[in-house]
């Protein structure tokens, strides 16, 4: 049986000895947070120089400007940000550069990809860590999502490990030590199957610095323009990826697709979409939850009630545009899953998945399915539980009022919280 656990410190956290280590530690350094900072640093590591198109440089200034202009963002959180950004410069550079030396990359078709589309916490990674266990398909994992080409002067490691794969491991056991609760809430081990809106990051045009700062400045920018341009980006970090590992089928899966369908589907016209669906109250209070747990070392104040606030808010704009698109999907090549009957019954909703994208779901793939299934119970790493009321001080029934156009458009099954 899962062991239970609930966060009764998220308000006023009380940090582990490394938690504080960590935030004393940035409290020490001086962190510079300017594009020309990120630029020189990631030139420094791979000796290249080609940035590309510099219309990145005024993406990059937003994000930067709000977490410089943010009082209560912690040293420590300003050296993670310019790590992170700087990790995707490099990836940046390198992506250029291979591009340059081998321009028939981007030939290479993505042909038919079965795309998850839902929202966060709604079952999309369980989802697409199972499909990808059918090795007919392409997938893509966290250790190469983070670093999708590899530096030419790095050789493998004396026993065949690639060096991206061992910085993966370091830094999920250091997420691990550092936030012991995300296993439980977020897998990030190396090989788990990730998100292709990280490939979009080294083009800074994606929501995820939403999931790691306080950024509604970023949010605004981000919805205002055209996402398309970063799309094809995208699309072409993934031609790299079927370069370097070729594949007939991809699967991908991201919940920002939500209010993208249309440069998802101008990016990709040929896509079998499955869209998941669970009641957006258990989205907001798993979500609000894991992310007020991990500000715990970035900010200084942690104001669980304003993440309740933004992500009630933030799951709506997502739901009102995927209502907003929900012409644009495929006639044929869609498929709804509902969180409860998905649960109930996860082999049949394959079943569907598979027929809907045209591929036979065989004796060997359902073999390889069921050997993920079994090494991989929900919940082994713990079963956080939520208390909207006492942690966010408001109700379920608050919160749900928010979402009345999209229940009233999916019989989605409201869950006892």
């Amino acid at each position: 049986m899962a062991t239970t656990i609930h966060i009764d410190d998220l308000a006023n956290p009380v940090l582990t000895d490394i938690q504080r280590m960590g935030v004393d530690f940035g409290e020490s350094r001086h962190t510079e947070l300017s594009v020309d900072a990120v630029c020189d640093a990631a030139a420094s590591a791979t000796g290249l120089f080609d940035f590309g198109p510099e219309d990145f440089r005024e993406r990059l200034e937003v994000q930067l400007t709000e977490m410089n202009d943010d009082p209560d963002r912690t040293g420590l959180g300003r050296m993670l940000m310019f790590a992170d950004c700087t990790r995707y410069m490099k990836n940046r550079l390198r992506i250029n550069d291979l591009l340059r030396r081998h321009p028939e990359i981007l030939d290479l078709p993505i042909e038919k990809p079965v795309i998850v589309v839902g929202l966060p916490r709604s079952g999309t990674t369980h989802l697409v860590n199972l499909l990808a266990s059918d090795t007919r398909f392409r997938s893509m994992p966290l250790w190469e999502s983070f670093e999708p080409v590899p530096d030419p002067n790095e050789p493998l490691s004396p026993d065949g490990v690639d060096p991206r794969w061992t910085r993966c491991q370091q830094n999920w056991e250091a997420m691990v030590a550092g936030a012991p609760l995300v296993a439980a809430m977020h897998p990030m081990e190396p090989d788990h199957v990730h998100e292709e809106n990280e490939l979009m990051a080294s083009d800074f045009s994606n929501y995820n610095l939403e999931w790691v700062a306080r950024a509604p400045k970023w949010r605004d920018y981000f919805l205002a323009h055209d996402q398309t341009p970063h799309y094809a980006y995208m699309k072409t970090v993934l031609q790299i990826l079927q370069w370097f590992n070729p594949r007939e089928r991809w699967v991908l899966k991201c919940p920002q697709h939500l209010e993208q369908l249309g440069p998802l589907l101008t990016t990709f016209p040929d896509a079998t979409v499955v869209m998941t669906h669970r009641d957006p109250v258990a989205v907001v209070q798993s979500t609000a939850t894991m992310l007020a747990y991990g500000a715990r070392a970035s900010y200084r104040t942690v104001n669980p009630q304003w993440y309740g606030d933004y992500w009630t808010e933030r799951i709506g704009v997502l739901l009102d545009a995927s209502l907003r698109d929900r012409g644009l999907l495929p006639a044929g090549r869609t498929v709804d899953v509902f969180f409860d009957e998905y649960m109930a019954d996860e082999m049949g909703t394959l079943e569907r998945i598979y027929a809907a994208a045209g591929i036979e779901l065989n004796d060997h793939a359902r073999s390889e399915i069921d050997a993920y299934q079994a090494a991989h119970p929900r919940g082994h790493a713990g079963q956080v539980t939520y208390d909207l009321r006492n942690d966010f001080g408001v109700t379920p029934e608050q919160v749900r009022s928010r979402y009345a156009s999209y229940f009233s458009a999916f019989p989605v099954r409201i869950e006892v919280l």
